[in-house]
């Protein structure tokens, strides 16, 4: 939209005002009164504000007991907010639901925008009746709303003051505060469209700068959802990636009530999977009935945005952001500017992948570098180490000795075998990783001695293979990764004990995992950061399940204890 022209408001209001000319000194000596309205309901800038204000003066202006604006919708077929004075808040709570405009008075009004004044708007053939609660009402004033040439809605005023009727007087002073009212509206439009586009601008900074700050790919999607549902103002932010089958699994959520979403899968089939990988934003005004969006997910929902991450001809994969039930419909500006906001995430993750696939090669050098040094030099000292200690055995005289020398080459011989184990470790592909979850967490536990100058002890209780779903077991060795992470920075510990524990039940009766991290360090500062805490409390809770720290092993519970848990 653009911005309007001072001219043409002057025009607007001189001609709206010419009809004033030649009408009755009581009249003129409401002008004042006129000029006062016009100048209070043109101060602010914010839209609701501004509306409130409009219905508050027409009502003092026109004596009358209750005002409302309709606001009519983008299609022009109902009422997209409604905006009252005079009825009070215990009152709308009875009468509950606000008019659509899609019949009565109201939708006569919206279909045909002229000024309309009644003796007794119940007498009237559109009328359709008030609902339970409601307050009488009988002589009725209505006034189109005109902003920039198009209807915006439509002023209505209702009970005069006395029970007497609206006079031409009121109809005058109603259409030029109605003009008024339009370039107000107008200007508050444009204000308004001006603090849409710097927050959503905004939270795309926001999500580019999280997503190349290095953290985990699970924590950058997590950040898209929160800034998405945010900016939005959904009920949810979701993240979903294809599938191997071609379809869309969701890998991020953000809401109140996440438990039951992540993980779920949108099939091949379905039109709204096939439109957004083919790089098409969907919009549903419905997503509880429209038959697009076929899941039991999507009946919790009412107006939904789905938006492919897409970039450079690339989509990485979908955004969702649907509101509650009964929600407003996503405006015109609201989806032009997720769409651009869904093309930046998309761009921000296609460079953090670059990123992080430039840092894994890295590592990977760095790892093979250390292996050829651990195999060529270490392994090789240490062997040599090995036989010095069994010529001087054999040279030696003293039984003590030799059984000490003895227990010294026993221990180099099992030093060499870890190491070696080491080496095959860090040689090790991601895609060799074989799929059973007790040999992905002892593989981490292996990845995780080298920082640490030791090897964490680790115990498996029940039948960890077979039990763990490979979503739980997923987010069970990132929280693992997370919680030893951690340990390593900040702990300063010298021994930590990993158990994966599969035999425990939740309240509820479902079966659970549970992964606790013990140390014996420094413990958790008061004032420490708790970042990789609430992520570790966030991958739990999506999962239906919970995540907390306590006392450690070491001395008088030093240290800290990391306990995540969720159903299997």
């Amino acid at each position: 939209m653009s911005e309007q022209d001072p001219k043409d408001s002057i025009e607007a209001a001189t001609r709206a005002t010419r009809s004033l000319q030649g009408l009755s000194t009581d009249l003129t000596a409401r002008v004042p009164q006129l000029l006062e309205a016009m100048r209070s309901i043109g101060t602010g800038l914010e839209l609701h504000s501004t509306l409130d204000r409009i219905c508050e003066t027409a009502a003092e202006l026109a004596h009358c007991r209750y005002a409302a604006i309709g606001v009519v919708d983008q299609e022009g077929e109902g009422l997209s907010d409604f905006v009252t004075h005079g009825v009070p808040d215990e009152v709308a709570r009875e009468i509950g639901r606000r008019p659509d405009g899609h019949r009565g008075l109201l939708g006569a009004l919206i279909h045909d925008p002229v000024p309309v004044k009644l003796a007794d708007l119940t007498a009237d053939p559109r009328s359709a009746g008030f609902p339970p609660g409601h307050p009488p009402m009988r002589t009725f004033l209505g006034v189109p709303i005109r902003v920039q040439g198009e209807v915006f809605g439509n002023l209505y005023l209702t009970e005069k003051n006395g029970g007497a009727e609206f006079s031409d007087y009121d109809l005058h002073m109603v259409r030029v505060l109605a003009t008024e009212a339009g370039i107000a509206i107008g200007n508050a439009r444009l204000y308004e469209a001006a603090r849409q586009r710097e927050r959503w601008i905004d939270g795309s900074v926001a999500v580019t700068t999280a997503l190349l700050s290095g953290g985990d790919a699970d924590d950058a999607l997590a950040v898209v959802a929160e800034q998405a549902r945010h900016l939005a103002g959904s009920a949810a932010g979701v993240v979903l990636l294809p599938t191997e089958e071609g379809g869309l699994e969701i890998v991020a959520v953000s809401a109140d009530d996440p438990s039951g979403q992540l993980g779920a899968v949108f099939g091949p089939k379905s039109p709204v999977v096939a439109q957004l990988l083919g790089g098409e934003a969907v919009f549903v005004d419905d997503s509880a009935t429209d038959p697009r969006t076929g899941t039991a997910l999507a009946g919790r929902y009412g107006p939904s945005m789905l938006l492919p991450l897409r970039s450079g001809g690339r989509v990485l994969g979908a955004l969702a952001t649907p509101r509650a039930r009964g929600g407003k419909p996503f405006t015109e500006m609201e989806r032009t500017l997720a769409t651009q906001f869904a093309s930046q995430a998309a761009l921000a993750l296609m460079m953090a992948e670059a990123q992080r696939d430039r840092e894994r090669l890295a590592v990977y050098e760095d790892r093979d570098r250390i292996a050829r040094d651990l195999h060529d030099l270490v392994i090789q000292r240490l062997f040599a180490t090995g036989m010095m200690l069994e010529s001087a055995q054999r040279r030696s005289v003293v039984p003590e000795v030799q059984t000490g020398v003895g227990r010294a080459v026993d221990e180099l011989d099992v030093t060499i075998q870890e190491i070696r184990t080491a080496i095959f470790a860090l040689q090790q592909e991601p895609t060799e990783a074989p799929s059973g979850l007790r040999t992905r967490v002892l593989r981490e536990i292996n990845m995780a001695a080298v920082p640490l100058g030791f090897k964490p002890s680790h115990r498996f209780l029940g039948p960890v293979d077979s039990l763990v779903g490979e979503l739980t077991a997923k987010n069970l060795i990132a929280a693992l990764r997370e919680a030893l992470s951690n340990a390593f920075r900040h702990a300063d510990a010298s021994s930590i004990d990993v158990v994966v524990d599969t035999t425990l039940t939740l309240p509820d009766g479902r079966q659970a995992v549970r992964l606790s991290v013990a140390d014996d360090g420094v413990g958790i500062p008061e004032d420490g950061r708790r970042s990789g805490l609430r992520n570790l409390a966030r991958r739990a809770e999506s999962l239906g399940g919970a995540s907390w720290f306590g006392p450690g092993i070491g001395e008088d519970g030093g240290g800290t204890t990391v306990v995540w848990e969720a159903p299997i």
